[in-house]
């Protein structure tokens, strides 16, 4: 039997170095096990990103269900959120995507999906198929299930153009930087269908990412993006992660949009189509979200960081969008999924609404506050960190959503731990530099004190 590391099982998906961790072996041994825990009978898709492994242990998974007596559709090399797509649209009974997203070329994974899209998390379902992967136990199947191949790339591209009117759209002049990513294959496909003169940037599909990690949040990995934009006097651009779900808009000056901004954007569109409607935010969002969706009559709730918590938020509170600092955008009409490349067209037919260059629409939503980058300290003990925390802040108004939350009238901060590493996570904000400046060094005092 093979044995498998319970490590490689973490809050939101699976992930592992490739050839040690994570080998065709475990893929299927994961497969087998997914395969029986389904709650819902059908087919399951299988896609994969560019990664040189991807497609064995693409097939190893898709084996390992077909053993257990699942159809498998295989829709090949995709973006994540095309597979939420193919699982949504297409009646099945889940889903899973082989790739480690924005993670170095060494690693890999697979994330799950069951039907309607709906996550697979270590809280909703993920551990009950990880301990059966691991220890090997697995159903009596009465047949072995067949596979067939589905291309799903001009339903996707239908799909995601749904949610906006390109056809009044300026011929804006973008910069595209892919990453070397799977957005690389999936622009093009979209290209003729919309008005706007695109700069390809590494649309090469390559899984060792020569040119720089497709990681958009990593300031250095926005630098030939921001040259191309310079150079070619782009309108705006934008840099897409590894596998497609998560995209940076970065405005004529090259400077990109926090999360936090175009959220509060999406925010105020979506309440436009759909009046008093629930918004989600993740917990670091900055205050303009709330604010914004006040502002414009809709209900705001805050949820925890992570799809999986933030799916099933939008399901509970019937909300018709929801936003993260890092990056992500779920869409009620997109089976509660996260997208990419929705996210940047909606943006862009704001944009285009507007009548503003990129720069001057996120300055309607900078509210007045500076904030920081995500920071990450490692700690040896997360809980006594976060207590310190609590007590040494007690003055200020507390909140434990997700880790510990702080508050003053002109400033705040969040604390996270991780749910892998001996870190936690720092995002902070301010109403001047000031005083966040001042609240950062008190913050990072204690967390240094440890």
């Amino acid at each position: 039997m093979t044995a498998i590391e319970q490590s490689i099982f973490k809050a939101y998906d699976i992930r592992g170095k490739v050839g040690t961790e994570l080998t065709p072996d475990v893929a299927e041994a994961v497969g087998k096990a997914f395969a029986d825990w389904l709650p819902t009978e059908g087919a399951v898709a299988v896609g994969r990103d560019m990664r040189p492994d991807s497609s064995a242990l693409a097939a190893a998974f898709a084996q390992g269900l077909r053993v257990q007596g699942r159809d498998v559709v295989d829709i090949g090399q995709v973006t994540s959120d095309m597979i939420y797509f193919a699982v949504g649209s297409g009646g099945l009974a889940g889903g899973a995507m082989v790739t480690a997203s924005h993670n170095p070329g060494a690693d890999n994974g697979i994330k799950l999906c069951r039907e309607d899209a709906k996550p697979v998390g270590i809280e909703s379902g993920l551990a009950e198929v990880r301990d059966a992967a691991i220890a090997g136990t697995f159903k009596a199947a009465e047949r072995t299930g067949k596979s067939t191949e589905m291309d799903v790339t001009e339903a996707w591209i239908e799909h995601a153009l749904s949610f906006v009117d390109a056809s009044v759209w300026p011929a804006y002049s973008v910069a595209v930087d892919a990453g070397n990513g799977m957005a690389g294959a999936i622009v093009p496909r979209l290209e003729p269908k919309i008005p706007l003169a695109i700069t390809p940037m590494y649309f090469e599909l390559d899984g060792t990412f020569p040119n720089h990690i497709a990681n958009p949040l990593v300031p250095e990995n926005l630098v030939d993006l921001q040259a191309k934009i310079a150079e070619t006097k782009a309108d705006f651009g934008v840099a897409f992660d590894g596998d497609g779900d998560r995209a940076v808009v970065v405005d004529e000056n090259g400077t990109p949009l926090p999360g936090t901004i175009v959220t509060a954007i999406l925010a105020e569109y979506f309440l436009s189509k759909h009046p008093g409607a629930t918004i989600l935010y993740n917990a670091n969002c900055g205050r303009v979200v709330p604010a914004t969706i006040e502002k414009h009559g809709g209900v705001p709730r805050r949820t925890k960081v992570g799809h999986s918590f933030i799916k099933a938020d939008m399901r509970q509170y019937d909300a018709v969008f929801a936003g993260e600092h890092s990056g992500h955008y779920y869409f009620k009409d997109n089976f509660y999924a996260d997208s990419g490349l929705i996210g940047a067209l909606v943006v862009i037919e704001v944009l285009a609404k507007s009548g503003l260059r990129l720069s001057e629409l996120a300055a309607r939503y900078q509210n007045g506050y500076v904030s920081i980058a995500e920071t990450n300290f490692e700690v040896t003990d997360k809980d006594a960190v976060i207590e310190k925390l609590r007590h040494d802040f007690s003055d200020a108004a507390q909140n434990e959503l997700d880790g510990l939350t702080v508050e003053y009238d002109d400033s705040w901060f969040i604390v996270r731990p991780s749910n892998t590493e001996s870190v936690i996570r720092l995002n902070a904000e301010a109403t001047s530099q000031q005083a966040l400046d001042t609240l950062v060094a008190r913050a990072t005092a204690v967390i240094a004190a440890e």
